[in-house]
C-alpha cells in the first residue's frame, strides 16, 4: 500500500511540475547507480520543491530528511511518512526535541543498509543565495555510523546540484544535475573520523560548486549577482555562468522582454478566481520566502483541478457533456500555454 501511495503520488507531483515549471533541464542521470545504497547530498535553495523536483526526476525511491516544522500537524505528518520524509530536529525546534533524532538516523541506517537511496541537504538549512554553504557533518555521520555497523554495505554519495532561475517566481525553470558517484568506503577511516568527514565534505562541496550556479559570499557576492541579472543570464545554463563568474567577463546589460502572455494569466485568472483567491489569502501569510514556491505548487496541483472538476460539472448539468468536456480541456490547455509561452521571470 505505501508503495502504491508513493508512486502515486510521484507521477502526479510530476505532472504537477511538467504543469509548473516552463522548463526543467535534468543532466547526470546515468551518475546514480541502478542499485546499491546512495546518499543524495543536494544544494538547498527552494523549501520543499527542492526534494520534490529530485525524487520526481529519478528511478530511484528515495527517503529524504526535512524541516521537522512541517510534521506538527498529525495529518499531515502521516502523509509524509507515506511519502518517505522523515522529520529532521534543530535547535530552533527546542532542544528537548533533539533526542529524537536518533530514532530517525537509526532508520536511515536501516534503509542504507537495505541499499536504498536517501536525500539529505547537508548545507543544514535553506536559503535562496546563490552560493554552496559550508556542509555540517551530519550527513557523514549517518554515513560513517552505517559502515560501523554494516561494514559491508557500500555507500555510495551523489552530489545534486539545483539551479532556480528565479526562487519564487512563476512559471519555474530549474536545472537539476547529478555529479560523479563518490564511494564513502574508500574515504572512511575509523580511527579518524573527523579527518574522514573533512574529505567527504570537500568532495562533496567541490562537485556542488560546478552542479549548481556558485558566487562566493563575500563583499563582491552583490555586485556579481546584480550583474548577472542585469545581463538576463540564464542561470539554469549551469557550466556557462560558472565559467562567466570565473572569468568575471560579464555580458552586456540588456532589457526585458515584453510578456506577451499576459492576456492568458488574465484568463487563467478569471476563470480560477476561487483557487487563485484563495492562493493570494495564503501568500499572504508564508513567512520564509523559501517556501513561496512549495505553497503555490500546492495549491495549482491540488485546488485547480478541484475547481475545475466542479465547474465542468456545472456546466455539465446546465448544457452537455460536450461541451463540459471542452471547457475542462482547455482550462488546463490555458495553463500549459501560459507557463511554457510567458518569458522567464526576472531574477532577484
Amino acid at each position: 500500500m505505501r508503495t502504491l501511495v508513493y508512486y502515486f503520488f510521484k507521477f502526479y507531483v510530476r505532472v504537477g511540475l511538467f504543469f509548473y515549471s516552463k522548463k526543467i533541464t535534468v543532466t547526470g542521470n546515468k551518475n546514480i547507480p541502478k542499485d546499491g545504497a546512495i546518499v543524495f547530498a543536494a544544494n538547498h535553495p527552494n523549501g520543499l520543491l527542492d526534494p520534490l523536483l529530485i525524487a520526481t526526476h529519478t528511478k530511484r525511491r528515495i527517503s529524504f530528511l526535512v524541516q521537522a516544522a512541517i510534521f506538527n500537524n498529525p495529518f499531515v505528518s502521516n502523509f509524509f511518512d507515506l511519502l518517505g520524509m522523515m522529520p529532521i530536529y534543530r535547535i530552533k525546534d527546542g532542544i528537548q526535541q533533539l533526542n529524537k533524532n536518533e530514532a530517525i538516523f537509526n532508520k536511515c541506517e536501516a534503509l542504507l543498509k537495505g541499499n536504498k537511496a536517501l536525500l539529505i541537504f547537508p548545507e543544514g538549512s535553506h536559503n535562496k543565495n546563490r552560493t554552496i554553504r559550508t556542509l555540517s557533518k551530519g550527513f557523514t555521520r549517518i554515513i560513517f555510523k552505517t559502515l560501523d555497523n554494516y561494514p559491508n554495505t557500500q555507500i555510495h554519495i551523489v552530489p545534486v546540484g539545483i539551479t532556480y532561475q528565479n526562487v519564487s517566481n512563476f512559471p519555474s525553470k530549474s536545472a537539476i544535475q547529478f555529479g560523479t558517484p563518490i564511494l564513502a568506503n574508500d574515504f572512511y577511516d575509523k580511527e579518524n573520523f573527523n579527518q574522514s568527514a573533512k574529505i567527504i565534505k570537500d568532495q562533496v562541496s567541490n562537485q556542488l560548486k560546478k552542479l549548481s550556479v556558485h558566487i562566493k559570499h563575500d563583499e563582491n557576492y552583490d555586485a556579481v549577482l546584480s550583474s548577472l541579472n542585469n545581463a538576463q543570464i540564464d542561470f539554469t545554463q549551469v557550466s556557462t555562468v560558472n565559467s562567466i563568474i570565473k572569468k568575471k567577463n560579464y555580458p552586456e546589460k540588456k532589457k526585458r522582454s515584453k510578456n506577451y502572455a499576459f492576456l492568458l494569466f488574465c484568463l487563467i485568472a478569471i476563470n480560477s478566481i476561487v483557487p487563485f483567491s484563495i492562493w493570494k489569502m495564503i501568500s499572504n501569510k508564508v513567512d520564509e520566502f523559501e517556501f513561496i514556491d512549495t505553497f503555490r505548487l500546492s495549491i495549482n496541483a491540488f485546488l485547480f483541478p478541484i475547481f475545475y472538476c466542479i465547474q465542468s460539472w456545472a456546466i455539465y448539468l446546465i448544457f452537455n457533456w460536450q461541451i463540459a468536456f471542452i471547457y475542462f480541456i482547455s482550462s488546463f490547455l490555458l495553463v500549459f500555454m501560459y507557463v511554457k509561452l510567458s518569458p522567464t521571470p526576472p531574477s532577484k
